[in-house]
């Protein structure tokens, strides 16, 4: 934000922000966005239609900030991983700057690192950025992402890898349109703000493409984003615990996070107090047994 303009201005921007913050979660979007009345102009049409299970077109085209080339969107999209993703633009002021540092801390925080366990793609909503800005936008955040990873991260091998799984493209106002419309991620242009109005969201796509979690806000818990890629990986990803956490936890959209299953956590308990006392009655059963033969070979 321009630090300088009318106090005026900069109140109406900052108002937009926390609306736009507002919108981006599905019940305020139903109870605002439908009703012209209640919601400012520069914020009708901004919102998030939830499409879970639906995929995004592979084939549609980005440049890439790495190399300056266009690539189909496979090429950012590993069959083997589950994908981060972010609809944001790299000369915005103030929400996406905040959604990009929400995840980045987020993923600073995880035990797995990107190019791993996961990739991140990061997509600019506004056709005129280039490349340059993309390459620009990336090594900030790389860098910053490595310097919070310094104990996991050390060898240069290690960050080629983080560095190769996170991209950062630019794209025809024609891709960039079909691609949020299958996400369901809609934003608008404020010719008076230069600005984009768009929502604080981040998309969970499955190593196919598919469509698996939204988490909303600018602020991402390294468990919410933990359990978000275990579910898009279908556990394929972590270990065993990682893989009891899937079954405890389920994705509260009230609370805009996972929350833990009390009902599957009783089963889970049940299940290990059976299989210890079932444990312990084979120890004692044998134990008994044991005690018999040896009674029995006993001379009389």
């Amino acid at each position: 934000m321009n630090w300088t303009a009318p106090k005026a201005t900069m109140l109406k921007a900052s108002l937009l922000l926390c609306l736009t913050s507002l919108i981006s979660y599905p019940s305020f979007a139903v109870d605002v966005v439908g009703d012209p009345n209640k919601t400012p102009l520069e914020l009708q049409d901004v919102g998030v239609k939830e499409h879970l299970g639906g995929a995004v077109d592979l084939g549609l085209t980005f440049t890439s900030g790495e190399d300056g080339k266009v690539h189909p969107l496979k090429d950012f999209i590993d069959p083997k991983k589950p994908t981060i993703v972010n609809m944001v633009y790299f000369e915005c002021p103030m929400l996406c700057t905040m959604v990009l540092n929400g995840v980045n801390d987020g993923m600073i925080g995880l035990d797995w690192t990107i190019g791993n366990q996961f990739n991140v793609l990061t997509v600019s909503i506004d056709p005129k950025e280039t490349s340059n800005e993309a390459q620009a936008k990336k090594a900030a955040y790389v860098d910053h992402y490595l310097a919070g990873r310094t104990e996991q991260i050390q060898t240069e091998g290690q960050k080629a890898s983080v560095r190769s799984g996170w991209h950062f493209v630019t794209g025809t106002e024609a891709n960039v349109k079909l691609l949020s419309d299958q996400l369901g991620f809609s934003f608008k242009y404020d010719k008076i703000q230069k600005q984009f109005a768009h929502p604080a969201v981040t998309f969970i796509l499955t190593p196919s493409g598919q469509i698996s979690r939204y988490l909303y806000g600018v602020t991402y818990r390294p468990r919410d984003l933990r359990l978000a890629l275990l579910e898009a990986s279908q556990g394929k990803i972590g270990n065993v615990f990682d893989r009891l956490l899937m079954f405890c936890y389920h994705y509260d959209p009230a609370g805009r996070g996972y929350s833990i299953q009390v009902v599957q956590l009783m089963k889970l308990g049940a299940a290990a107090t059976v299989g210890l006392f079932g444990g312990w009655l084979m120890v004692f059963w044998t134990r008994q047994r044991k005690g018999k033969k040896a009674n029995d070979n006993v001379p009389a």
